[in-house]
This record gives structure tokens, sequence and C-alpha cells, in this order.
């Protein structure tokens, strides 16, 4: 698109101010030109404006300024005139001055002539159209991309009209130009909608095509196969939805294959615009295949010319005939719907967010409302009405929906009959939710994972029994007794699937106005059997209990005899439907297409389950599963025999000692003394141990994930080269790695790729010598890439670019100079002293392939640069004659023999002064070249080999004493000096770049040092190469031709986040030090890099000579700003055409170079610009660009710089314009879609919506407004914080050959990429945060998605499959509030429509982090609201339903679970802190330690010890510690981990861990989950103690001081009786924890103990807290705003969120009940009285508080003014 031609489109500004206007008589030309003026092309001649009528002088200022601005604005000068026209037509209205009619009538005729000007412009605006990728106007037609056959192709069938009805029936004049024009007139699309998805579909078809067309004969025609394959994929919804329904699919065609394609066409084309324009509707796809199933049959009915028999005329669209029609009646009432959810505030059952509405399309109820839809059904209601409201007629329907009418009785309301309209009054009533509702309980939890719970309570029980009978064998267990307690567990089973079954219905109530009858029958029978087993199972194991019924075994085996009684048959009979689920379980396929089966008879396999149109075959291959399990069943049986052996089994023995004894005298009242076996000390004891019980398994996952991640990651070749020592080792590899993976395979290299792995790289290096020279010519272009950046210097540059020359070709390859560096030097050392045969010597320096191709090179550079600085003809023969001697004496064997090699370092030291003297290359230096020359000649001919020979045959005619010492002076003229002549030697060489880069290279390699091999020296480039040699050795798809490649798009959504870094930010001081400075310390190399590269030497070097504008890139693309991540992202495009060069261009032109070939190749670069275009777009979703424009923001400047810089990138935003409709202002909203065309934006496409897009969450809303300016098969969606690598964007084709690849049972659908954080050196913090992030982007996705095939999208860099998620929602779900964490709902909706997740490691990107404390916990609690709404959502309920039990356990521990675990670990020490306090206050912790004597208990220890393993980290600090050890080794690892420990890691993921599990736990109890900015700033800076304050005091402070308070109070008055050493043992972690919580946000405050910063903090704070709040006082002014926005979440909150709040809170009193009874003044009385009267003390004091409270306000209210 570089080389397109536009006319832009003329700039309309509308005047704030109306011009004057003229009275009565006046004319009205000026308002009717105004409407239509316009500049042309060329300004016209100046209008006189010096001789005027002496009357009309005053207008001369305005003709001057017209004249003055002619040609840089016409606009303007045409509004000067115009002003001056009616300015003297009111000044003499009858034109009665002299001169003045002939002077109205000149200025007149100007007018006019800017009016024909605009009539021009307007025909050439026809010509040339402003286009987006294909320029389908006439004038367009030459570009390259339009002459490609498969556009040609698609561009004539989008355009064939034959057999359409004709215009003249919807009132169009002209015939239609094509079928989107046609579907725009039928029904009422938008002219933007149907420019853009005309583009669209061409572009899908054209690349499908292209993957078609080598296996046929032409590609000028569009094949059917093209066009089927689209079909499938974007219809396989819509079918599906047709089938769960029983609906027949409207999607008809004809026999004639001719006209069937055009059908296929017309069906797609109208999903498309239907797609284009929903709006937010899209999130909602069942209700898209809705006004599809209509849509589609109206089309049919017109296609064929079906007369309705009602009315006899031709069936026309219920809602054509308008350019917005459809959006107004169809588009418009939904999105009204969808618009109530009051920004999420309430409680989620009192609205209907986008699943609700979206899933009312899933029953058959949704026909009832019609079409055309009535707008009085009960969908569009938001209250019961007061009144009854009369239906609307609805209009005559077509043909089809009578047949669907006779078919389906259920549509008969809301519809009209054969004879007539069919009226009905009736009362609208809110539906409510459909199928789930979301309700803020922690039961959601249990009831979405009932199995798993279910599964854990009876282990616990069986663990428990089988302790109590003290098992030695697990034979054992099968004795009758035994057995049948053990069986007691299924009453157990029993009562909590009772549990579940009211759960259910509870949860559903305010489901069931939507709900079906057979789900309300369904949940009415569960209750009823659940109920029945609740009773059956007890009575029969209380009456058949110790009743057996016997058998003895005969066959010997070691179950001798087996016993059965009643209970156990009524055992067998209830686990009979679980016998059914497992068998169906090994046998996944049969069960999936049970699941998937629409056949009713199939339904009783699952009628426990509601009947939904999601969530149904999900199974994976039977390989897959029994990966799973077999992971499981390892962490099970490790958890449960640890549980076993650790915590349960050593507490048997003291709960039976403590239930023994008893207890006479207490340290407090007993309130029931009478109460048997001390089950207040037993709950104390068993509580902590029991909540640890259900959180380690959490522990266990993470372990087997640590081995498994790892062992996988080592099978997948997982660092491979980790070290630069390593790359250069492995270097001689990659170009045949490189030709295998990233080179695109001949026909034979297929067959021979099918083989296995094997030793092919080497196989293929012999062979395919053709692929060294691409991998030359990419890796120089990395390098040049990486330079550009400023990660390496010019000096790294030379040593790491690897020349080209024409022996490329056939496999001799000049290594880069770190590669072989010291290499030279070295075989000279060992050549010198060396003692032995020529055959040892060459094997030994073979043997180091780098140290033999280093000489190598060094002979034959040095031949190639005396031959070309050798001129005169004795000086070439006698450096031929020596060459010769040496060849020939290596073919010999004799070189050490014929040769002295003592000498060759005092020869090596003359060549680099000639090299030198070349590399200067001054002319004046002549003389040295010559001496040099000399000298070289006279050690070789004198030290090293016999001169007699060589002086005879290079001077036969000279008698010359064979003792000369310096016989080469003794020729006449001296041999490499001038003579008459001539020269001898060319000094200086002629100026070629390849000749100079040739003698800087020898050079490098003659002088290059031991430093060298620390080459580049910069840690994040050392990171970029090794990954990126690492990934040619891992497993990925054969790269295709770009032609034949995936088509793909990248969307970044954009808020209001940094584009550049201006010059006032980067020198702004105020806090601390200036974003540049800080810059310059965390990149000392790059910093010093860039000035390099910038020839300057400081920072006042830049300003001095204007670079400012660099500076501020530099400074951006290390921040996370917008211009570092379009940067990134653009490389796809770089990297495209040059992969698309390499496919297209012969070897003389990899030789020449790809940028010398672009630059000076017009059709080559035109044509690689056309590939780049048909594959990939990149489009920014910038939604407030439009308000930053008109408010002159410079961030709108920044963008727009940012498209002019890449011409391909695409901005969309959304418009908001006031406009005037029937007297009444209304805003206007349109998506619109920007390009950069001459230096300016220009407007390409417009798409109006009903109203304003962020009706849910933003960044989804800003996806889904711009997702349909996205082109091709597969979609990136990148954040921005993200960045991206030109050696990445290389592997994209790969990657995208993913999609063609089944995994399990079906291609996947969403591809997971690896991340690499690279905020790791801004601050320990940020350091810490980043191997956090990477263990899970890494080794955690690894197996999340094998073997655990649970891997959802975690946010970007992810690869969706596009045509898969817009035609079933959308790359993320947005209803207000429930998706706080959109991106991990696309996954939820991915699996549970039947697609694949997978994830791939051979291609990163780039992420950046928060690097603040604040920052991170703001993030941190994000997160953790997020989970909260996961936890309540139908997606995580669903998942958890319908998963297996395995994967079902994957789906918990992966999501959710990882947050209630530690939620659940937090609240164990609560347990056991109260737990002991209670034992301590009461006086039964005495007892226990002399009556039972029980010491430690083990199991509390154990407890303690698993918990401490969460909160100190190490669930992330495991895996972490693994994936650093695979990809940089082990003793690495291990350094970082300590040296984490050292900088306090373990107090960051303490406090860390306070953060989740506070806003977890609110969150389910209380809402007030919202979207948290963290800012995501480059320069630490320090926060004021009233921002700590406000963002922990409810979080960690509270919650901190009440942990140290419990400890003091334990410490006090358990040490009359207890060790100091247990105590510190069992309860290091929770000090530990405390006094984190209290003093982590100032120990990683920067400056936090800067006496200066404590005494402003200080100051600070105490004005917040002084100062009243009140209406606009925001949080950070006033503690009293602070304290009303932190309680607001219990406005919002439910009356058992409040009262579960209210018993939490009662925890306290037990402080004062215990300490009441251990005070003195109680004098050891243990009456109750004692504690009423503390009441009264409190009570009273509180009263006299109030009082003086009181007293004040009165003085201070009627104090005198004296006083």
């Amino acid at each position: 698109m570089s080389h397109e031609i536009v006319v832009a489109d003329p700039i309309f500004y509308e005047c704030e101010d109306e011009l004057p206007g003229p009275s009565s008589s006046s004319i009205t030309i000026s308002s009717e030109i105004l409407e239509q003026h316009d500049h042309s092309t060329a300004a016209p001649e100046p209008f006189e404006s010096e001789r005027l009528p002496p009357t009309l002088a005053e207008i001369q200022r305005f003709l001057r300024v017209a004249n003055s601005v002619e040609f840089e604005e016409p606009r303007v000068a045409f509004l000067c005139r115009v002003h001056a026209f009616e300015i003297a037509h009111n000044m003499d209205k009858n034109s009665s001055g002299r001169g003045v009619r002939q002077f109205k009538t000149s200025l007149l005729q100007r007018l006019e002539q800017a009016v024909a000007n605009r009539e021009s412009v307007s025909s050439k605006s026809e010509f040339f159209v402003p286009y987006n990728i294909l320029p389908l106007d006439v004038g367009g037609i030459q570009q390259a991309i339009m002459q490609l056959p498969e556009i040609k192709a698609s561009v004539a069938a989008v355009r064939n009209i034959r057999g359409l009805p004709s215009a003249e029936d919807f009132q169009k004049h002209g015939a239609f130009t094509d079928l989107f024009d046609f579907l725009q007139y039928c029904f009422g699309f938008q002219e933007g909608n149907a420019a853009n998805q005309r583009e669209h579909l061409i572009l899908l078809l054209t690349n499908i095509h292209i993957r078609k067309a080598h296996k046929q004969t032409s590609s000028s025609k569009l094949e059917d196969a093209v066009v089927d394959e689209l079909m499938r994929k974007f219809f396989k919804n819509y079918t599906n939805w047709c089938k769960f329904l029983g609906r027949k699919s409207n999607i008809r065609l004809p026999y004639m294959k001719q006209e069937a394609q055009q059908y296929k066409l017309l069906y797609l084309g109208l999903y498309l615009l239907i797609w284009g324009e929903a709006a937010n509707l899209r999130f909602m796809p069942e209700c898209l295949c809705y006004i599809f199933h209509h849509m589609a049959c109206e089309l049919h009915g017109m296609l064929t010319g079906v007369v309705n028999p009602t009315t006899w005329e031709k069936v026309m669209p219920a809602y054509g005939g308008g350019s917005e029609s459809f959006l107004k009646n169809v588009v418009t009432p939904i999105y009204k719907e969808a618009n109530k959810s009051k920004n999420g505030t309430t409680d989620h059952s009192t609205w209907r967010n986008y699943d609700d509405l979206n899933e009312y399309f899933w029953s058959h109820d949704c026909f009832q409302i019609g079409w055309p839809m009535r707008e009085d059904h009960n969908f569009f209601c938001v209250k019961p009405s007061s009144k009854p409201k009369a239906k609307k007629a609805s209009k005559p329907t077509n043909a089809e929906e009578q047949r669907e009418k006779e078919e389906e009785k259920d549509e008969e309301q809301g519809m009209m009959t054969g004879d007539g309209f069919q009226e009905q009054k009736h009362e609208q009533e809110w539906l409510g939710k459909t199928n789930f509702v979301e309700i803020r309980s922690f039961w959601q939890i249990f009831r979405s994972f009932d199995r798993m719970w279910i599964f854990f309570v009876i282990c616990l029980q069986a663990m428990i029994i089988m302790a109590c009978y003290e098992l030695e064998s697990p034979l054992q267990l099968f004795d009758k007794a035994v057995f049948e307690d053990v069986l007691s567990i299924f009453i157990t089973t029993s009562i909590l699937k009772l549990i579940k079954a009211i759960l259910d219905i509870v949860f559903t109530w305010k489901a069931r106005q939507t709900m079906e009858h057979s789900d309300k029958i369904r949940q009415v029978v569960k209750l009823v059997f659940a109920a029945t087993w609740t009773i059956v199972l007890p009575t029969c194991y209380a009456h058949s209990r110790r009743k057996y019924t016997c058998f003895s075994s005969q066959s010997g085996t070691w179950l001798e005899e087996w016993c059965l009684s009643p209970y156990m048959g009524a055992v067998g009979v209830y686990l009979t439907p679980n016998a059914v689920d497992m068998v169906l379980f090994f046998v996944p396929a049969v069960r999936k297409y049970i699941e998937i089966s629409n056949s009713r008879i199939f339904t009783i396999f699952f009628w426990t389950q509601p009947r939904l149109y999601v969530g149904r075959g999900m199974q994976e291959s039977q390989v897959s599963v029994l990966k799973y399990m077999l992971f499981w069943i390892l962490v099970l049986l490790s958890k449960f025999c640890f549980s076993y052996w650790f915590e349960i089994k050593p507490l048997i023995e003291p709960t039976k000692k403590i239930m023994k004894i008893g207890v006479e005298n207490y340290d407090w009242h007993e309130l029931f003394p009478k109460f048997k076996s001390n089950a207040g000390a037993i709950v104390a004891v068993w509580a902590p141990v029991v909540v640890v019980y259900f959180m380690d398994t959490q522990i266990w996952y993470s372990v087997f994930c640590t081995i498994f991640g790892g062992v996988y990651g080592i099978l997948h070749h997982l660092g491979e080269i980790r070290t630069l020592g390593m790359l250069r080792s492995r270097f001689h590899t990659l170009p045949s790695a490189f030709n295998v993976r990233l080179i695109p395979p001949s026909k034979t290299d297929k067959k021979r790729r099918k083989s296995l792995f094997g030793n092919r790289f080497q196989k293929e290096s012999d062979n395919e010598k053709n692929g060294v020279a691409k991998f030359v010519l990419v890796w120089n272009q990395v390098i040049r890439s990486i330079r550009s950046e400023d990660l390496i210097s010019n000096k790294e540059l030379d040593l790491m670019i690897i020349p080209k020359s024409s022996n490329i070709f056939s496999g001799i390859v000049r290594w880069p100079v770190f590669l072989v560096a010291n290499k030279f030097s070295t075989a000279l050392s060992i050549a010198k002293d060396f003692v032995g045969k020529d055959e040892t010597l060459v094997r030994k320096i073979k043997k180091d392939k780098c140290m033999h191709y280093a000489v190598r090179e060094c002979y034959e550079s040095l031949k190639y640069i005396l031959e070309i600085l050798i001129v005169r003809d004795l000086e070439k023969r006698m450096i031929s004659t020596i060459l010769d001697e040496i060849e020939e004496s290596i073919a010999k064997s004799s070189l050490l023999e014929d040769f002295r090699m003592t000498e060759l370092p005092s020869l090596e030291a003359k060549f680099v002064e000639l090299l030198e003297l070349l590399v200067e290359g001054n002319k004046d230096h002549h003389g040295k070249v010559v001496k040099v020359l000399q000298d070289i000649f006279e050690i070789i001919t004198n030290e090293m080999i016999d001169s007699s020979r060589i002086l005879e045959l290079l001077c036969p005619s000279q008698q010359m004493e064979s003792n000369e010492p310096y016989f080469a002076r003794s020729i006449k003229p001296q041999l490499f000096e001038s003579d008459p002549r001539g020269s001898s030697i060319h000094f200086p060489l002629r100026d070629s770049a390849p000749l100079n880069e040739q003698i800087r290279r020898l050079l490098l390699l003659l002088t290059a040092k031991d430093t060298v091999l620390d080459i580049p020296t910069n840690l994040e480039a050392r990171r970029r190469i090794s990954f990126f040699a690492t990934s040619l050795f891992m497993t990925m798809p054969s790269a295709p031709n770009v032609r034949n490649m995936l088509s793909f798009s990248v969307l970044t959504p954009h808020f209001m986040e940094d584009v550049n870094f201006s010059m006032e930010e980067l020198h702004s001081s105020q806090r601390e030090v200036s974003i540049i400075f800080y810059m310059q310390k965390i990149f000392p190399d790059e910093w010093k890099n860039f000035l390099e590269r910038m020839g300057c030497a400081s920072l006042d070097g830049l300003k001095d000579e204007e670079k400012e504008e660099d500076l501020r890139k530099w400074a951006s693309f290390r921040g996370q700003t917008l211009s570092r991540t379009v940067r990134g992202m653009m490389y796809y495009r770089e990297a495209l055409k040059l992969q698309a060069f390499l496919d297209m261009v012969e070897d003389e032109d990899i030789l020449e170079g790809y940028d010398t070939a672009q630059r000076e190749n017009h059709l080559l670069s035109a044509q690689l610009d056309a590939l780049a275009d048909l594959k990939f777009t990149y489009v920014v979703s910038c939604q407030r660009f439009g308000s930053l424009k008109a408010a002159g923001d410079p961030r709108a400047q920044d963008i727009i710089d940012l498209m002019i810089r890449y011409p391909a990138l695409r901005l969309a935003y959304v418009e908001e314009k006031e406009v005037i409709v029937e007297n009444k202002p209304q805003k206007v909203y349109s998506s619109v879609l920007l390009k950069a065309v001459n230096g300016f934006d220009q407007e390409i496409y417009r798409v109006k919506l009903p109203g304003p897009p962020e009706i849910g969450e933003g960044k989804p809303e800003n996806q889904n407004h711009a997702i349909i300016f996205t082109r091709g098969e597969a979609l990136q969606t990148i954040d921005m914080n993200q960045d991206s690598y030109l050696e990445e964007a290389f592997k994209m084709r790969n990657l995208l050959q993913e999609f063609l690849r089944c995994q399990g049972r079906s291609p996947p659908t969403i591809l997971g990429l690896r991340e690499h954080i690279f905020t790791g050196s801004v601050s320990s913090l940020a350091w810490f945060m980043s191997y956090q992030e990477t263990s899970f982007v890494t080794i955690g996705q690894r197996l999340l998605a094998k073997p655990l095939r649970v891997r959802f999208h975690y946010g970007h860099p992810d690869v969706f499959d596009r045509i898969f998620h817009i035609t079933r929602g959308g790359i993320s779900k947005a209803s207000k509030t429930i998706n706080l964490s959109e991106d991990i709902f696309a996954g939820f909706n991915s699996t549970l429509r039947r697609g694949c997740i997978t994830y791939h490691e051979y291609m990163q990107v780039g992420k950046g982090r928060d690097v603040g404390l604040n920052q991170i916990s703001t993030f941190e609690a994000k997160v953790a609201n997020g989970n909260s709404e996961q936890t309540l959502s139908r997606d995580i309920y669903r998942l958890g339903c319908q998963f297996d039990f395995f994967r079902m356990l994957s789906c918990y521990f992966t999501t959710i679970g990882f947050y209630f675990s530690s939620l659940i670990s937090v609240i164990g020490i609560y347990v056991f802190l109260y737990g002991q306090l209670y034992l301590v206050l009461s006086g039964l912790q005495k007892a226990l330690l002399i009556e039972a004597r029980l010491q430690n208990i083990e199991s509390l220890e154990t407890a303690l010890a698993s918990q401490s393993f969460i909160q100190l980290g190490l669930l992330t600090g495991l895996p972490m510690v693994m994936e650093i050890g695979l990809e940089k080794g082990f003793l690495t690892a291990l350094k970082d981990f300590v040296l984490m420990q050292l900088q306090l890691a373990s107090v960051f993921f303490t406090f860390a861990l306070g953060t989740k599990t506070h806003h977890y736990g609110r969150t389910i109890l209380h809402g007030g989950a919202k979207y948290r900015p963290t800012g995501r700033k480059v320069v630490v800076f320090h926060n004021s103690f009233t921002e700590n304050y406000r963002l922990y005091s409810r979080s960690h402070f509270v919650k901190g001081f009440e942990l140290l308070l419990l400890l003091i109070v334990y410490d006090l008055f358990r040490r009359s009786y207890e060790s100091s050493m247990a105590y510190v043992l069992i309860t290091y972690s929770v000090w530990f924890m405390s006094i984190t919580w209290l003093f982590a946000p100032f120990l990683f405050n920067p400056s936090g103990f800067s006496w200066g910063k404590i005494v402003d903090d200080w100051k600070d704070w105490n004005k917040w807290i002084r100062q009243l709040g009140g209406i606009g006082i925001q949080q950070d002014k006033s503690w009293h705003s602070w304290w009303n926005d932190e309680q607001a979440h219990l406005r919002h909150s439910g009356i058992f969120s409040r009262l579960f709040e209210i018993l939490l809170s009662l925890r306290f009193f037990l402080y004062q009940y215990g300490l009441v009874y251990h005070l003195d003044i109680s004098q050891q009385s243990k009456n109750v009285l004692v504690y009423v009267l503390s009441w009264i003390v409190i009570l009273a004091v509180f009263l006299l508080a109030k009082v003086k409270s009181w007293c004040g306000h009165f003085q201070s209210d009627y104090a005198g003014p004296n006083d």
C-alpha cells in the first residue's frame, strides 16, 4: 500500500457560530454554496481585492485574507469571500453604488466557479475512492494487489448479479453493482457496512482460493470448493443451532450449479452484513442466528420469487427500505434491552447480561418473538407493567414462516394466521434470568465442583475410619466390619447430594420464568431422589449393621471370604448411575456422540443435567484422557498418603485421650459444662488440620506441575541452547535447522520430512545449499533489527553479521566473527610450536570446526586482498609463486618441513598492520603500505622458506648473492615501490562496500580477543538470539509459502495510555528523578549504543542536533507505550515481505540483498506489498481518538504519526457526534476506520452504532467495535503493554499452520504463546513479578495444554481462529462486572463450544508488568476480583459439571481453586489461632498438657507447615526454579532463587497473599469488582503513607494487627505450662505473616525510611484525616470520602452476606469473654455475672465518650464570640 494513489476526501469544518444572516431581502446563494463547496485540487487565480467600489472598502480585508490563504486553505478563502459578499449585499442591497453591481456579479461568478470545482472533485472521487486494502474502484485496478488472479476471480464472483431481482423493485436508480449492493438495498444495511464486508469477503475468498489453487489447473475462476469451505466455517454454529431447536436450516440452494455459488455468496454476505452491523449483539451469537434464520428465509423468497398467499405479492424483507433500517428496527431494540445493567452495580439477579439475552434463543420460546419482532413480547420487558398492553398487529409473514407455523405450534402466539391478523392482549412480564443466576455465595464453589468436594469429604471420612481401626495392611480394609463402616461414606454422599439438589433449586429460582418445563421437573425429581436416598441409606445401615451373608472363596485367592449385607446391596443400587458414567468415561467417543445427539432417547443418560446448547461433547481423545487421569492419580495418591500418615493418623490417639479426660475446673465460665468428650477441644485441634486437608491438594498439584512441566520441556528441546557457549558450539547446525523449520519445503523435501526426526538437519545441510543463503539473509536482517533497537553496538554488529558471497550457494559459509573469534590466533599458536606430522596438525585444527573455518577464511581472504592490492606483474608472480609453494606443501603434507612455523606470529603482526592501513585508506600512507609489504615478503623469504628457488623462478636474468640478507630491496626498482611506468600497488583501494567489509572482517578475525566471546554483551540481545536458535530445534509445522499461508490480523485495544513519552515527561523531575535519567541508569548499554547510532556524545548533543524526536522514540520503546507495541507488531509485515522475497527471487537477487532489490525493483516491491497486505492487517482500537483529537491532546497527533510511519496500520475509534433530530439534540455513535494518506488521517469506513458501545466492560467492548475491521482467518489479540521481535515474526506462518493440524479430535481454535516479561530489570519487585509471571506463562500453561487439556485464554498474545469465534460470540465476553476478567471467558466459551486450545513455546511475545508495590497490588486485586466473579459465573459452573472428574479437577485447581486455596490457607491461620486461644483462655490446654500429657501435636505442625508453603510463595517458586533451570541452567536458577530470598521475595509473596485473599473473599460476599487501572509507569516513585493506608488498611493492616494481637494474647497465657521452643516452631509463619502485612508497604516503598519523606508523609496523613468529605471530594483528599467508598460494597450486598459479615465479627467477643476472667478484677470468680459486669463497664465508657462529644459540640455551637 505504500504506492497507492488516493485523492483524499475533502475535510469539512463545522463552524460553531453561524454567519451573520441577511435581511429578508437578502439572497440565499451563500447557504447553498456552503453546503456544496470544498477546495479543488488546484487553486484558482487570486481575486482582485485592491480595486473595490468606494462604498465597499470595508470588505477589502476579507478579500486580502482570502487571496493570501487561497493555496493553503481554499476552504477558508471561500468562506471569507462568502462573508464579504454578504456584507457587500447588506451594505447596498439594490446595487445602486458606483461599480457595486459589477463587483457583486464578479464575486458571485467566482463563488459559482468554486461550486463547479466541487463537481469536478466529486467526479474524480468516483474514480478514486478511499479504500482499506483493496482499491475496488475503477482507479485502483492497476494496483499490484488487484492484479492477483485470485483477487480477480473473487471480485468477479461477488459482482455476478445475473438472475437477481430487478433494482426497480427496491426503488433504486440504476442496476445493482454487486451482491452486497443488492443486499444493502434489500435489507436496509448501511453503505459503510456493505463496503467493509465486501472487502472482507473478497479477501477471505481469495486467501482460501490461493491455498487451493495449487491443486487446480486454473485460478482465474472461483471454485465451488472455496465457497463451500467458507460456508462450512461460517454456518457451522447456525446449523448446529437449527438442529438443537429442531428447525430446518433456511440456507437453501438451487439445483443449478451455476446459480448455487451465487446463492452461497449471498448467504455469506448476508451473515457478514448482519454481523458487521450488529454492534453489541455480536456478543450474542445465537441471537444473530435467529436474525439470520429469518432474513435468510426472506432472501430465499426474494430470489425465487415466492408470492405471499395472503397478499398475493412478492415476499419482501420485513425491515427493508432505508439505509439504516436494519440498525433501527432489528439491532436497536435488542441493544436497548442489553443496555439495562445499571453499570453492573446492582445484584446480578436483577438484570439480564449478554449471556441471559443470548441464551433465551436456546429455547423454542424465542420464535414467539416473531418476525417482524413483536416489541410487546416479554423479551423486551423491563418490569411488569401495571396495565395490560395491547399487542401490536404484526405484518403479513412470508411463506416460510407459514410453513414453520404448520410444523411448530409454539409459534402461533405473536404470528399471523393465513386468514388475517390475530390480536391478543396480555400484560408484559419480565422474563428474568435465563438458565442461570449469579448468586453471591461461597456455596457456588460447592455447587460448581460438587463431585470434587464430595470426593474429598468421603475420602477424609474413610481415612478417619481406617485410622481409628489402626490398619496395618491395605488388605485389612476388606475385613467385613471395617469395609461396612467405610461404606458409610455413601450416607455422607447422599446428604451432600441432597444439599446440591436444594442449592440448584434455590440458586435458579429467579430463572424459573425462562426455564424449560422439563428442567423444572428434573430439579424436583433430583430433589426427591436425593431425599429418598438420604433416608434409605442411613436406615439400611442402622438396621443391617453387622448382619452379613458370607460366602467362601474356592479359588484360593487373597480374599478367602466375602460378605454382603442389605446395606451393601443398597449401596450397589445407589452406585449404578456412577457405574454407567465410569463406563462412558473410558469410552469418550461414545459419550461425546450421546451428548451432542439431539435425539431425545439419549437424554435419559444425562437426565441430571439441563439440556443446554453449550457444554456438550467436550470429551478429549482416549489418549488424552489416560494422560491427565494418570497425572491426577499420582497427585491424589501423594496427597492422601501424606494426609493419612502425617495429618490424620497422628491425631487419632490425641483425640482419644482428649475424649477420655474430664475437665472439672475451667479458667472461665463454661457455658456447656455437661457437654461430654471435650468437643470444643477436639474441634480446636481438628479444625486447622481439616482446613489444610482441603487446601493442600493445591500444593501437590504445584509439585507435580513442576515435575511434569520440566520433563515435558526437556522432551521438547526447551533450553537446547542456553548460553553463548552453547550457541557457538551449535551455530553450524543453525542453517540446516533454519532450512527445515522456516523455509517452505519442496516436493522432495516433503517426502523426506515425513521420516523420523533423526539426523535430518545434517542430511539436508548437505543437499540443500540454497537454504544457507536464505539463512544468512534472515540472520543479517535479525542482527540489524537488534542494532536498530540499540541492543548492540556498531562493533558488535560487525562481529555478528555473516558476509554474503557467491560461495554461499556451494555451502561455504563465512561464519560471524563472534563465532570464530580468537580461533585463528589459537590455530597460529598450535602451529607455531607443533612437533609432528602434518596430518596430525590438520586433524587437530579440523577437530574444532570454527577454528578450521577461521584458518580457511583468513587464507582465502588474504589471497583475494593481495590479488587486488598488487598490480605490477613482477610482484604478482612472486606472490603467486609463494602461494603455489604453500599449497603444494599442503598437498604433499610437508608444510611443517618446508616452512619454519615459528615466524607465524611476526607474519601475523605485519598482516594486521597492512590491514589497518587498508582500512584507514589514507593515500599519504602509500610508503607505509609498501614497507609493510616488503617486510612481509622478507619474513617469508628469509625466515620461513628457502628464497633461492623463488628468486631463480622470478629473476633468472639477475645474478644475486644467495646470502643477500634483504634481497627484496636489492632488486631495482625495489619490490612494491613505484617506478616511472606506474605504481606496483593499487592504494588506496577502490571504494567498494563488499571489499571494505571483507577487509574489516579479516582484520577482526586476526585481532579479535577473548572478550569477543561475550558478544553480545546486552542480556536482552543474548536472550533473544538464544531463544531464536533454540526454537529452531523445537517441533513446529513446516512453513508454507507466503502466498499459501493463512491470513491473519492483529488487534490492539487502546484507551488513554501513553503513545509516546513527551519531552516534558522525559525531563520532568517533580518526583525524585526524571524518566530519561532513570532509563539511562537501568539501560546503560542501550543508551550508549543509541548515542553511537545518533552520532552524539551526550544528551546535550542530541538537543543541539535537534534529535529530540529520536530521543522520544528511544525512551518510548523502553516503556509500556503504544508506539512500542505497534513497532513490535509491524515486524510481522516486515517478516512477511522478506519471506515473500525469499519465496519469489533467484539466487542472484539473494546475493544482491533484500533492501537493494526492494529499492531498485519497483515491480517486485509492489508485489511484496500486495502479498503482505493480503496476509496481514493491524488494527489499533483507540476508543477515545475522536475526543483526544478534538481536545488537541498530543496523543492524537502521536497516533497519526504512527499511521504515517507505518502505512499499513489502521486505526478504529468510536465517534460521538451530536445531531438535531426533530428539533432535539441527539448523540450519534459510529465506528470509524482511519488510515494515513499523504500525511493526514483519512476515513475509510463508517458504521453507525445503535448507541454508546460501552454498556459492558470497557476493554472487550473496545475490541468488539473494532473487530469488524479486522481481516483474515486468524486473529491475534495484543495488549497495550506488549512487544514483539523480528526474529519471532518469521515463525508466524509456521504457527498459523497449527490451525490445520488436529489436536486430539479437532483442530485448535486458540493458539497459546509464551510471553517474556521485559520489565524485570526495573526493580526488585518487578523482578519477582516477572519470574512469577514467567513460570505461569511457560511451565504452567505447558501443563495446562498437555496433558491436562484445560488451558483457557489468559489474556494476550493468543491467536484465535477468527471465523470460529466471530460466529460464536467474539474473542471475549463483556457483561458488566461478571466478565471483569474478560479474556479467560473467551477460553471458557471456546471450550464449552467444543473448541480446542493449545500452547506453543517455539514463539514468544514480550509483555510488560507493573513495577511498584502499589501497582502490583492493584493488579493482583483486579485479578482476584475477576476470579471471584468467575466463581459466580455460569461458565465455571458448566465446565465443573460437564467435564469428566479428572478434567474437572484440572479446571478447578488452575482457575478459581488457586484463589480459594489461598483463602483457605489464611482461614487456617485464623482457625488455628482462635482454636488455641480458646484452649488457652478456657484452661483446656493446661488440662491437656497435664492430664493427657499432650506436648506437641504433630498434625498441627504439619498443617501450619503446609500453610506456610503457600504463604511464602513456594507454589509459584517451585515451577519458577524449574523453568529457570531449563532455560538458563539449574545453577543459575539456584543462584537467582537465593538472591530473590535475600531481596525479600518471601515478604513480597506473603504480602501478595493478603491482597489475593482479601479481594477474592470480599468480592464473592459483597461484590464491588471493578477494573483497576495500574498506570504501567516505568519509574518507581515514593508513595505517601496516606496512599498506602488507603490501599492496605482493610486488606492488610487491620488483619495484621488482629493476628499480632492473637499471637500476643496466646503467648501471654500459655507460658506457664508450655515450652517457648514449641511455641516458636508452631507460630513462626504466623508471626512472619502479621509483620509482613504491617510493614511490607514501607519496606518496598522507595525512600520509605528517609526522614524527610517520613515527616512529609506524617503531615499529609494528618491533613487527610482532618479533611471532611462531601460531594466532589475524592478519597485521596479526605478520610471521610475514602471510608464511604471503602464501605460502598456493603450498600449493594445481600442480606445473607451482611449476616455472614456480622457473624464473622462476633469472633472479637472471644477476646472479651476470655480476658475478663483472667483479669485481677474478677477475683478468680467464674460466675457469668463477671461477664455481664464487663458489658456494663463497656457501655458506661461508651456513654461517657458520647456525652463528652455532645458537650464539645454544644460549647462550640453556643459559645459567645469573646469566649
